[in-house]
């Protein structure tokens, strides 16, 4: 029985969608969490890690410059005079629920978990 003849570079970038563009080797350093992260997620796509991370380099690649530019989903929300309270996000739950109105002197509560 002849043994399989091993994949080639070029072979083995086709297979990776890389075509006949060159790769370029390189080193990274993860937290525990982001080597956790990408270990199981290239076994739950049936990929190897290096190919995990050429894909979201990839995606995130192909998101076009003219998305960020004049998106109005990404401006500051228009300031309206005359509409709303001016303590409206420190006493929201006084306008809305009628709860007891903080007083600017006093400083928030926080919740302990």
């Amino acid at each position: 029985m002849k043994a399989e003849k091993p994949m080639m570079l070029r072979e083995v970038m086709d297979e990776y969608g890389a075509g006949a563009e060159a790769m370029v080797r390189t080193q990274v350093y993860l937290s525990r969490a982001e080597h956790d992260f990408l270990l199981s997620e290239s076994g739950r796509r049936g990929i190897t890690m290096a190919g995990l991370i050429r894909s979201i380099v990839d995606e995130k690649m192909a998101v076009p410059d003219r998305i960020w530019e004049n998106n109005p989903l990404l401006e500051d929300a228009p300031v309206v005079e005359g509409f709303g309270h001016e303590d409206g996000s420190r006493n929201h739950d006084h306008y809305i629920y009628g709860s007891p109105k903080i007083e600017d002197s006093k400083p928030l509560k926080r919740r302990r978990r």
